[in-house]
């Protein structure tokens, strides 16, 4: 699993590739260019523990970016670019990052992230940025060799906490000699047939765990990715079929897209290659999944996880058609469903999920966050409710008791709540998540406006452009209605219960955890 191990043997083999095929790398490429990038990661003085963040659009570069990093023990964090500047600045700032690697989309974001972190030593931009160092200048000329003691460096994902503000992982890293590789990566070649025949598409971001680790897993197994730039339906297909791709990942709003091209366009396209068709990030509508498997045949293969790497359960297709809605059994760490009073519960009893045995793991600067996903036994915990059924497959009841997942994002109703509380218009809000046929959940603000502001005919027009101020653009409501009254307890707690059933759908009745209460 070692890089230039792998490019010694293949040097010519086509290790990255855009899915246009405009641009690609090799295996001897891609080694030396992440050598050049260790090095100027040395030449700053960085090494075991230190940090960088990567704000990037998908491109060739956040490979050698990401695999200079790898091999420097450091960790690395990926910024999602479509944060607004408070968000994506908090992360860079809060890992540490003494240098941030851009690309020239999003270089005026990183320029105005610079400014405010006094912490950064450099930030270097794919194809340059005014006033900011030009990444082939920092690392074109540079030399190309390994240090005496390479060690490995390891992902530093951030998770949105209830508060908005995203949450560092911290991971459990020895920072073992380069080539280690991890558990993930193990496990790609042991467990789902990932080896030097994979040619692995991705369609997704890299600011989100799994297209990240799973695409330099691939390479650790010494197959080829495909990279798409954004994804596109027609554009998937077509890079399934040009590339013959065997595996893929993809989140359910990915499927419900392709689902909806014409029957013609889809038949246009031959994707009998597809080996292994990975999904998660999100529930997978009953429906959607059974016409996915009768598409790309038995190949879709689920699993549920956090980036916090504490457990994961998996299923194949055919366990899924026979246990359908599961998200599979323990396949690292065990599951165990546990009630109010702390005990485990039985078969059909919902309660919340947690894991043991899996990785330890802490958010960063957050000790009390830490501290509240771990029971006294040790066992940790995503939030989220379910149910085991008698042969051990876990079902969710409920992702966390408010979380909205749309498109595979997190996304917090505390945080867009209290944008909206604000507007001097607004006298209480609620935010939920409602269903939505391809994004799987969109955001639905309830609003209570002060008295004078009821009949104002622009009123909603007027909020959405306040929270586009305030909010990424995933996050601004979709949906806004005006009530008279938002129902409250008289200690002012929100009743959101009631008010996804006035304004949305249901929550399942598992989610309010009475002892010995039954799935339904």
């Amino acid at each position: 699993m070692h890089l230039g191990d792998i490019a010694s043997r293949t040097p010519d083999k086509t290790a990255v590739v855009m899915s246009d095929g405009s641009r690609g790398l090799t295996y001897a490429e891609l080694d030396r260019r992440s050598l050049q990038v260790a090095d100027l990661l040395r030449e700053y003085g960085l090494g075991r523990g230190d940090h960088i963040a990567v704000l990037m659009d998908n491109r060739l570069e956040y490979f050698e970016v990401g695999w200079g990093a790898q091999r420097s023990g450091v960790y690395w964090t990926p910024v999602n670019w479509h944060l607004t500047e408070d968000e994506a600045a908090h992360v860079v700032a809060d890992c540490g990052a003494r240098i941030l690697f851009a690309s020239a989309r999003v270089g005026e974001l990183a320029a105005r992230i610079a400014a405010r972190t006094p912490g950064l030593e450099a930030t270097i931009v794919v194809g340059g940025h005014p006033g900011l160092l030009e990444y082939e200048e920092a690392v074109g000329s540079r030399p190309a060799e390994p240090a005496p003691d390479e060690r490995e460096g390891a992902y530093f994902f951030y998770s949105s906490g209830t508060t908005g503000l995203p949450k560092g992982i911290r991971p459990d890293h020895a920072f073992p000699p380069f080539g280690a590789g991890n558990n993930l990566d193990k496990g790609m070649g042991e467990r789902f047939g990932f080896g030097p025949d994979t040619t692995y598409l991705c369609p997704a971001p890299f600011y989100h765990s799994a297209p990240l680790a799973w695409s330099f897993g691939t390479l650790r197994n010494e197959g080829t990715v495909v990279l798409m730039e954004r994804f596109d339906p027609l554009e998937c297909l077509r890079a399934i079929e040009t590339h013959r791709i065997t595996h893929g990942q993809f989140v359910p709003t990915h499927f419900v897209r392709l689902l909806k091209l014409p029957k013609e366009q889809r038949e246009a396209f031959d994707v009998s290659s597809l080996r292994l068709v990975v999904h998660a990030a999100a529930p997978c509508p009953p429906d959607v999944k059974r016409e996915m498997i009768d598409w790309f045949g038995p190949t879709l293969f689920e699993y549920y996880a956090g980036s916090e790497g504490a457990g994961m359960t998996t299923i194949t297709s055919a366990d899924w058609l026979a246990h359908p809605g599961s998200v599979g059994r323990s396949s690292t760490g065990d599951v165990h469903v546990v009630g109010p009073d702390g005990e485990e519960l039985g078969p059909g009893e919902v309660g919340a999920i947690y894991f043991s045995g899996g990785n330890r793991f802490t958010y960063h600067n957050d000790p009390a966050k830490t501290a509240g996903v771990y029971d006294e036994r040790g066992w940790s915990t995503l939030g989220d409710l379910g149910h085991l059924d008698a042969e051990g497959y876990l079902y969710l009841a409920d992702r966390r008791t408010d979380l909205i997942i749309s498109g595979g994002v997190n996304i917090y109703p505390a945080e867009i709540e209290d944008a909206l509380v604000l507007h001097p218009a607004v006298a209480d809000v609620a935010v939920i998540g409602v269903p939505d046929d391809e994004m799987g959940q969109s955001v639905k603000a309830v609003v209570q406006p002060v008295p004078d502001e009821r009949d104002s005919p622009d009123l909603v027009d007027r909020l959405v452009a306040h929270c586009r101020e305030r909010l990424a653009g995933f996050k601004v409501p979709r949906e806004m209605v005006l009530v008279d009254a938002l129902p409250r307890l008289p200690t002012g707690k929100l009743l959101r219960r009631r008010v996804r059933e006035e304004h949305g759908t249901p929550a399942p009745p598992a989610a309010d955890l009475t002892p010995g209460g039954r799935a339904p």
